[in-house]
């Protein structure tokens, strides 16, 4: 979540008469994360999020997240859910972006988390995996192995000044990974960014999760990755093994990997390191003049990425042999 965008007062109270929600009681901008410009908005009725969706967000998509997030909190996922207005639209258009009110999710973002907190990651991400089954929309995965190097390119020529070599290391990394990049594994809908910012916890039980504009068809075991590289290494770049056993075992405890994901994780951890190093490396060359945010370092999925190298199967995330 990030601010982008300013919204005035009279923008704000024309877009809220559409709305049965009351008299607005405070209005603030959300400074955390990349993405779009999020506020928090509190009025008579209770406490929501407001989102414009900025150009990453393409608008065609929006049919598909806000369905989604529906289709979810009906399959009994506690996440957001999409508020429509006195037409029945959950989707209108603020400051000249499209924008979207959610309900408000309780809880706290975890910075350090534990062992437990994984497990309970774990196990919300296996559920998000099943509750997704049915939804009838489809997006593939625009940020996948075939994205890799268009998003490289835009970045490639100042890569080398925010690391010595850095470029060299993406482009040996997206030869290798085109080369061996796993076909045909379990796939459905998956959440694609479940980093810590993302799971909100109420005391040590997780009470939902937020943040679904990365949603997509791919691979399971891909999603499984991200959380991998999001949730179980230390701020020195170590891979903590009893944080990856507890989330392994908290997604076996919905749904068992079959023997084909097991044996892609290491090139599938590979992979979504790399995404995220490219994604960053891109953010951090082009942060709008004036946004209220804070880009992510690429290179802590630099550092990441050193360890994925050396993995010699799924034991050394954690995956033990029922």
């Amino acid at each position: 979540m990030a601010v982008y965008t300013d919204v005035s007062d009279e923008e704000l109270r024309a877009f809220l008469g559409g709305y049965a929600l009351g008299d607005v009681l405070s209005f603030k901008g959300i400074a955390e994360g990349v993405e779009n410009s999020n506020f928090f908005l509190r009025t008579t009725s209770g406490p929501f999020i407001l989102t414009l969706y900025e150009k990453r967000v393409r608008e065609e998509d929006l049919p598909f997240f806000l369905g989604l997030m529906d289709h979810l909190a009906h399959g009994g996922l506690n996440c957001p859910v999409p508020v429509s207005d006195r037409q029945g639209r959950a989707l209108g258009r603020l400051a000249g972006r499209p924008a979207v009110i959610v309900t408000f999710l309780e809880g706290l973002a975890i910075r350090k988390p534990t062992a437990q907190h994984c497990r309970a990651v774990g196990a919300a991400l296996a559920r998000l995996h099943e509750a997704g089954r049915g939804f009838p929309l489809e997006r593939p995965n625009a940020l996948s192995l075939p994205g890799w190097r268009p998003l490289f390119a835009r970045a490639e020529g100042e890569a080398d000044s925010v690391s010595p070599g850095l470029g060299d290391r993406i482009r040996a990394e997206l030869d290798h990974l085109e080369k061996v990049w796993p076909r045909g594994l379990p796939s459905g809908i998956i959440h694609a960014d479940l980093f810590t910012d993302n799971v909100f916890f109420i005391g040590g039980e997780l009470s939902g999760l937020i943040d679904f504009y990365f949603a997509c068809q791919d691979a399971f075991a891909y999603d499984l990755a991200i959380c991998l590289n999001a949730w179980c290494f230390e701020p020195d770049a170590s891979f903590n093994v009893t944080k990856g056993t507890a989330m392994i075992a908290g997604y076996q405890s919905v749904r068992p990997l079959e023997e084909a994901e097991v044996a892609a994780l290491p090139i599938l951890g590979r992979g979504s390191a790399l995404r995220f190093m490219l994604t960053r490396l891109v953010d951090w060359l082009n942060v709008p003049p004036g946004a209220l945010v804070r880009p992510k370092d690429p290179l802590e999925y630099d550092r990441k990425l050193a360890f994925h190298r050396r993995v010699r199967g799924a034991a050394d995330y954690g995956w033990v042999r029922a």
